[in-house]
């Protein structure tokens, strides 16, 4: 069975014939699709529940203002992109700053002798 018509021409078994085909479009097909200006809000999610872990099961105080700077960059991530990425940097900062301050406590303690039954 050939796939040619009466005039000679091959036909198209699929879709709509060759002069009702809509045209291609131009710029989404290919290529690196376009940029997305979600921002920080993955990130500023996963900073806010590790503050809040932080918070709940370290006693850690600098784990509060750095979960209301994530929550507050989690609000603003679509208006205003910068002032969010920054208030996730420093959220960040405070989790960070917070670790690090628990451990030394931890450590002071221990060594000092306080922590001994």
């Amino acid at each position: 069975m050939s796939q040619e018509d009466s005039s000679g021409y091959p036909y198209q078994p699929y879709g709509a014939p060759y002069g009702e085909q809509p045209p291609p479009q131009y710029g989404y097909g290919y290529g690196y699709p376009p940029p997305r200006n979600d921002g920080p809000s993955a990130n500023a999610i996963v900073s806010l529940v590790l503050n809040l872990l932080a918070v709940v099961s370290c006693c850690n105080i600098l784990g509060v203002p750095g979960a209301i700077l994530a929550g507050l960059a989690i609000g603003r991530s679509r208006t205003e992109p910068e002032a969010a990425r920054s208030m996730v940097i420093w959220s960040w900062v405070l989790f960070g700053l917070g670790f690090v301050l628990t451990v030394g406590i931890f450590l002071f303690l221990g060594l000092a002798g306080y922590l001994d039954d």
